[in-house]
């Protein structure tokens, strides 16, 4: 099969490399994929760059989580899943060498739920991280009817995505956004006020947006942000991050943070409870149905070009999701 790969860490251009490799085949439990499509997130280039060292030490890596595909065989066991059936890959490469930037990929039935006949490949690709990311972070503890959420970075692949589930499951959502673009993004996507998280001040605008503190935050920033949170969040409020690259290792005031009674998690998809990842899975599967969810595909490139797609979500500039086409 046709495949990208890499044997040690570096620049794009320098370590992946495009040939020829066994095709998989479906162990029991296991389902074979015949991939059309490919999506390339922030933790792909950096496993590629060298964040998890240990990750070649048992022989090259094929990149990416994320896909879409047609099964093509089921291994002994499987039941739920059948030649011929469109299915979203998730988690493809995570505790394991073989992701989804090749011909064909064998993965647990469980990673590979069915994509309904309304939505194309290419979305498919966009739902694994981005989307169950946000879903997790805006359901991690329950309903949220009724509830007051800040989404931080709302133009951003989770962001996106995490204003469109609270608004459809009946939070008020204030964003984030520093542009004229990304406002209207936000807006597109439902949330009901957009603040400026570069305003020296900006805490006092989600104050003023929402008549009052918020119930949730969801943080694409969170030692960055802390600060202007914890203005913003009301006692006993619930701060969910999924990242902070701007402040790595961040320092908490905690007596402020203990005397207001505030639960900080954090959220990857990898270490969701299955449960977790059931709930995701079912409500997109509806969303998907239904077409309620609007996606950004911000560039498409070629199984040849992987290289520069790698490097345009390393660029950290674009908003939507990166798309390799592997037909």
């Amino acid at each position: 099969m046709r495949t990208a790969w890499f044997e040690q860490f570096g620049d794009a251009s320098d370590v992946l490399q495009l040939g020829e490799k066994e095709r998989p085949e479906p162990g029991p439990g296991e389902v074979l994929v015949r991939m059309a499509t490919s999506g390339v997130n922030p933790s792909d280039v950096k496993k590629r760059a060298g964040s998890f060292p240990d990750l070649l030490n048992d022989g090259y890596v094929i990149p990416h989580s994320d896909g879409a595909g047609l099964v093509e065989a089921v291994g002994e066991g499987v039941t739920a899943k059948q030649p011929g059936d469109r299915v979203w890959i998730y988690q493809a490469q995570y505790g394991r060498r073989f992701g989804t930037a090749a011909e064909y990929v064998a993965i647990d039935e469980r990673r590979a739920p069915l994509l309904p006949t309304n939505t194309d490949y290419d979305v498919g690709a966009c739902l694994g991280i981005p989307v169950m990311t946000a879903h997790r972070c805006v359901f991690s503890d329950g309903k949220v009817d009724g509830r007051s959420i800040l989404v931080t970075g709302g133009a951003g692949r989770v962001g996106y995505y995490a204003i469109q589930l609270a608004v459809e499951a009946g939070a008020n959502v204030v964003a984030t956004a520093s542009n004229d673009a990304d406002v209207r993004l936000c807006e597109e996507a439902g949330a009901a006020a957009v603040v400026n998280h570069r305003d020296e001040n900006w805490s006092a605008d989600v104050l003023d947006a929402v008549g009052g503190p918020v119930d949730r935050v969801i943080d694409v920033q969170f030692g960055h942000n802390l600060p202007q949170v914890l203005d913003l969040i009301r006692t006993g409020g619930k701060i969910v991050t999924y990242a902070s690259t701007l402040v790595a290792e961040p320092k908490l005031p905690f007596l402020r943070m203990m005397f207001m009674d505030l639960t900080v998690q954090m959220v990857i998809v990898y270490a969701m409870p299955e449960s977790a990842k059931e709930d995701a899975m079912r409500d997109i599967e509806r969303c998907l149905h239904e077409g309620s969810l609007k996606h950004r595909i911000a560039a498409r490139f070629p199984l040849d070009d992987i290289a520069k797609a790698h490097q345009l979500v390393e660029a950290g500039e674009c908003r939507g999701s990166v798309i390799v086409d592997i037909e």
